[in-house]
């Protein structure tokens, strides 16, 4: 892995309760290379920022995961250099959910997250909303 990674946990661990699989950790250390920090991806699409059909939190994830994977590949750079993602959701009843579909994204990656429950994102059909920052070696 491209970067040191200190004190891995999974949140099966920290929460229990909530069901949830995600490889992160408290810090991450890099060294050299270029940092990315991406604008906060939402349920659209790159291209032509058209939102998705659907106003369900696991589909919208889907694709807010996918433009993150896209932009840092576009940077040169890969998912398991992801180092920071902060997590907008605007139900706290959807948590379980993105988490969950996050998760699939980041499986070993270790990033660490922040998560915000917010009254609401710049388009009322958004439920949720990520940003991060990638560090890619030289």
């Amino acid at each position: 892995m491209a970067h040191t990674r200190i004190r891995k946990f999974n949140t099966s661990d920290t929460y229990p309760e909530q069901k949830l699989d995600n490889d992160l950790c408290q810090a991450v250390i890099t060294t050299g290379g270029k940092t990315v920090y991406l604008r906060g991806q939402c349920p659209q699409n790159l291209d032509d920022a058209v939102n998705i059909e659907s106003h369900d939190p696991v589909e919208q994830t889907h694709k807010v995961m996918q433009n993150i994977k896209q932009l840092i590949e576009e940077c040169g750079g890969s998912m398991e250099h992801l180092v920071k993602v902060v997590v907008y959701i605007t139900d706290v009843r959807h948590r379980e959910d993105v988490y969950r579909t996050m998760g699939e994204y980041i499986k070993g990656v270790h990033p660490v997250s922040t998560g915000l429950v917010v009254q609401a994102l710049a388009r009322p059909d958004w439920l949720v909303e990520i940003d991060g920052t990638a560090v890619i070696p030289d």
